[in-house]
């Protein structure tokens, strides 16, 4: 997944959660918001979270090389 897919499912996330504590509290708008705010930060957070496998970097790695050579 790419970053922007992280961001995405992370407003999406907050969205909901939100939109829910809105209903509760009585305050969709400003709740809906922070949600949303919120999940921008968790959405943009996960993706430093992930590690890559040394099998992985290395295949990235030749896949770099092979495209840099493509368009050199």
């Amino acid at each position: 997944m790419n970053k922007s897919k992280h961001t995405g499912l992370g407003i999406a996330l907050g969205a909901a959660l939100g939109a829910v504590a809105g209903v509760l509290a009585g305050h969709i708008a400003a709740w809906l918001g922070i949600g949303i705010a919120i999940g921008m930060v968790l959405g943009a957070s996960f993706r430093r979270t992930a590690k890559e496998c040394p099998e992985c970097a290395a295949l990235h790695r030749a896949h770099e090389e092979r495209v840099g050579q493509l368009q050199g």
